[in-house]
């Protein structure tokens, strides 16, 4: 069953781009989540935050490219392009996001998904399905956001939308960003809000649902280091950085 409710955002600022998400998913799969660091020979080191056995998720890498992504529901697989995930990885293995997004133009993705992409001078965002890809570029003001449906047109797939409160937290999270500056503190507090309760950004089970928010992430992704707060973000379970190994690099703290 798609039960998938996360809303993410790009938002390039002056010196930086930041770049965060709420993972929202099915309570009992929390035990799950890992922390997987991941050094590798001439390619960037990784720091992501995944479920157990998937190799390619929600972080970024030693030279600043990180990644998130939306479940979307359309109709439609290709056994010839890359699956969801391994598209993640490839992304991450990326010394840039127009590397990312030449190879997955590429090769294409299997299935129905939006990625977010970005690197410390901006953001893309990827919506993908069996078919094709089409790019969401970075507003005038520098942001990109999405929850779960497709932004563009796909005449080509037929999209089933399955979270009634998809539409409502694209608005509110836009809503949010008009009043607040990018920066790490006020976009943490954008993924705290609870307007729309329990569907909201910052998302609870409800009596028909055991969806909830799983983690929170932002991203610095010139710094390279990512908060995460596991839980729902309002009250966190966990807090934690994710911080890939760079070479001769120090995180100015």
């Amino acid at each position: 069953m798609f039960s998938d409710g996360c809303t993410a955002l790009s938002w390039k600022a002056e010196t930086t781009n930041f770049l965060a998400q709420n993972w929202d998913w099915q309570q009992e799969q929390k035990v799950n989540l890992i922390r997987l660091r991941i050094n590798q020979q001439n390619k960037p080191n990784i720091d992501m935050i995944t479920e157990a056995g998937i190799i390619g998720k929600i972080g970024l890498n030693s030279v600043g490219v990180g990644v998130c992504l939306n479940a979307v529901r359309a109709r439609g697989v290709s056994f010839v392009r890359l699956p969801c995930h391994l598209a993640l990885r490839r992304c991450l293995d990326s010394s840039s996001r127009r590397e990312a997004v030449v190879a997955l133009q590429r090769a294409g993705v299997t299935s129905s998904c939006h990625i977010l992409v970005a690197d410390p001078d901006g953001g893309v965002g990827l919506e993908c399905s069996s078919e094709a890809i089409v790019l969401l570029p970075m507003s005038e003001e520098g942001l990109i956001t999405h929850t779960n449906h497709f932004l563009k047109e796909h005449p080509e797939v037929e999209e089933n939308v399955q979270f009634k409160d998809t539409q409502t937290r694209l608005e509110r999270i836009n809503k949010l960003a008009e009043a607040a500056e990018p920066d790490l503190e006020p976009i943490r507090k954008l993924f705290e809000d609870e307007s729309g309760f329990p569907t909201s950004i910052n998302r609870q089970m409800t009596d028909d649902s055991t969806v909830a928010t799983l983690f929170s992430i932002v991203m610095n992704l010139k710094e390279r280091f990512a908060d995460v707060r596991l839980g729902r973000p309002s009250e966190p379970e966990e807090k934690f950085k994710l911080q890939p190994h760079v070479p001769n690099y120090k995180h100015k703290s």
